[in-house]
């Protein structure tokens, strides 16, 4: 009789497949809307002003109103929680009460919403440097809240945090499999919202879509 060798992707079938079986779901991860191919992503980046960062000093995060009313009680936020969430319920004031999300700048999955933060792709004061310190408060809300471009996203608090306002030339997320997605989404929001990127953003950006 034949043994049938049991590869790493068959053995990796059966273990989804007993994972469903036992009520355990393969994490899905937030997926923005709006996420251009590779090949586009570097079309958009040919194209966008490569210019030094400007108004460094004057940013102030009460510029670009955020978190504004989306739905009924619901908020950006609770908007994007829902949306990049699995079996996420919501009480009355549209606050998630339970649920997993899982955040793929890192790989964690968590179940309090609290753990959760909703990263701007292209930080609030990245934006400002490179052209938002021109635009009304009202465009500032807009790109604050944007819901139809990959521009928010649920992930990890503290890997939010330690991205801070950096650019992908400063930093990355710490799954280097989501470096492609990653830089995707920075160029279309960059492209979109017609914002500069500095010559070494447009490097680091370059390098990430070139390993796609």
């Amino acid at each position: 009789m034949t043994r049938r060798r049991l590869t790493p992707a068959l053995l990796a079938a059966v273990l989804a497949a007993v994972l469903l079986q036992l009520g355990f779901a393969a994490p899905a991860g937030a997926t923005p809307p709006g996420i251009p191919t590779a090949a586009t992503a570097r079309t958009y980046l040919a194209s966008i002003t490569v210019a030094a960062s400007t108004h460094t000093t004057t940013y102030n995060r009460d510029l670009f109103p955020h978190w504004h009313t989306v739905s009924g009680a619901c908020n950006t936020r609770e908007t994007v929680l829902k949306r990049d969430g699995t079996s996420v319920v919501t009480d009355s004031a549209c606050a998630s009460t339970s649920g997993r999300w899982f955040s793929p700048y890192d790989g964690a999955t968590w179940t309090a919403a609290s753990d959760v933060d909703i990263d701007h792709m292209v930080p609030l004061k990245n934006a400002w440097i490179s052209g938002a310190w021109a635009w009304t408060t009202a465009k500032r809300e807009s790109f604050a809240n944007d819901l139809t471009n990959p521009q928010l996203i649920a992930v990890t608090d503290n890997v939010n945090q330690s991205k801070s306002d950096k650019s992908p030339d400063a930093w990355k997320p710490p799954l280097s499999s989501y470096h492609c997605t990653y830089a995707r989404m920075w160029v279309k929001v960059k492209y979109v919202w017609a914002l500069t990127v500095t010559s070494a953003e447009k490097s680091a950006l370059t390098t990430m879509l070139n390993a796609c």
